[in-house]
């Protein structure tokens, strides 16, 4: 969550949500909507374009968009909110 969240460089941010999005587990897309409950706009921006580099880059990765709505059922509501604007972030990668 600190690297997510970190004041001091944002690039930091950036990627650890994409190699979390590449990851693609329940535990690791979690993570991502935790921070992003908890984050001002400046680093959901960061943390939205490492998930899309994730997903936009040719490694191939889990489908995130999937997780989220197992998240969407999270009893933590804070966590159910980030997963349903983590899912919108999904939509734009697609082909």
């Amino acid at each position: 969550m600190g690297l997510l969240l970190d004041v001091e460089d944002t690039a930091v941010t950036r990627q650890t949500a994409e190699a979390l999005a590449q990851v693609g587990t329940l535990a690791a897309v979690r993570l991502i909507a935790l921070a992003v409950a908890r984050a001002d706009d400046s680093h959901v921006e960061w943390m939205r374009t490492g998930v899309h580099d994730a997903l936009a880059g040719p490694d191939g990765v889990p489908d995130v968009a999937a997780v989220c709505g197992q998240l969407a059922q999270d009893p933590e509501e804070a966590v159910c909110l980030a997963a349903r604007e983590l899912s919108t972030w999904t939509d734009d990668t697609r082909c």
